[in-house]
């Protein structure tokens, strides 16, 4: 799959990670893979045992700005891609795991809210490099992280079983995810919870699209950036003065950053 697939007509890596269960724990005899979520940036927010993978790894893998909130803890080689070199990256990484040496990769918040991409593709690499040395696969075992989600559902006070979440933080088509996140607000009444994509899909985009699907202009939209951070900021809006901001495609065309959730509150 790695550097094989193409988003738009599949098949997407998310759907090759969630194929199978994971199979019963023997962390001695599998000697697993872990794929780490790293919580949202600050490290109070990263669970003991995701930090002891990422200290125990003789490798790590994962992109430069993840990579970055957790070097500090461990003496691991690191090895950091964004999305151009990330095959290459996936690659090296497998290789030395099929050398014997022991890897965790990290993705930002919880891998099981936004990133089974990623974990697809470090499964598929570690699956390959096996395959062609022709020895069992190592199993990839992911180690859940604290979202940045679960942090904005804590800010705006949006319980999650009266919330729809929708990440939009992934490669490839986003019309049927588009879709539900209009229905949630539109017809279902929900409050919204969402990973807008940097930067074609921000929270100014969004909210036009609800707007146009129909939504009640005046619904309550947090913008909460850069949650946990020393810089972490809540901007507030209606639905409609959010609108203003949407439009272009390119980090200048918004005034937030790629670490956002959009949160649309139902009047309660």
């Amino acid at each position: 799959m790695s550097g094989e697939y193409d988003l738009d007509a599949g098949p997407d890596p998310a759907t090759f990670a969630a194929a199978a269960a994971e199979s019963a724990i023997d962390e001695e005899a599998d000697d697993p893979v872990y794929a780490v979520g790293v919580g949202p940036g600050n490290q109070e927010f990263l669970t003991p045992r995701g930090r002891r993978a990422i200290e125990e790894a003789d490798v790590v893998v994962g992109f430069t700005t993840v990579v970055e909130f957790v070097e500090d803890l461990t003496d691991a080689d690191l090895l950091t891609c964004g999305y151009r070199d990330e095959a290459e990256a996936l690659a090296e990484f497998a290789e030395r795991i099929a050398a014997g040496e022991s890897g965790t990769a990290v993705a930002m918040g919880d891998p099981n809210h936004s990133g089974y991409q990623f974990v697809g593709k470090v499964q598929d690499a570690v699956r390959r490099e096996a395959d062609a040395r022709d020895v069992e696969p190592r199993p990839v075992r992911v180690v859940p992280g604290i979202s940045s989600l679960q942090v904005a559902a804590s800010r705006a006070r949006t319980p999650m079983e009266d919330t729809e979440f929708v990440t939009l933080h992934k490669s490839g088509d986003l019309g049927a995810d588009v879709d539900r996140l209009a229905a949630a607000v539109v017809e279902d009444d929900r409050h919204l919870l969402a990973l807008p994509r940097p930067f074609d899909q921000m929270p100014g985009d969004l909210a036009e699209l609800l707007l146009e699907r129909g939504a009640d202009p005046n619904l309550e939209a947090l913008v909460c950036e850069k949650l946990t951070h020393e810089d972490e900021r809540i901007h507030r809006f209606t639905l409609a003065e959010l609108s203003e901001h949407a439009g272009g495609g390119g980090r200048e065309d918004t005034p937030f950053s790629d670490l956002v959730v959009l949160v649309v509150r139902q009047p309660v």
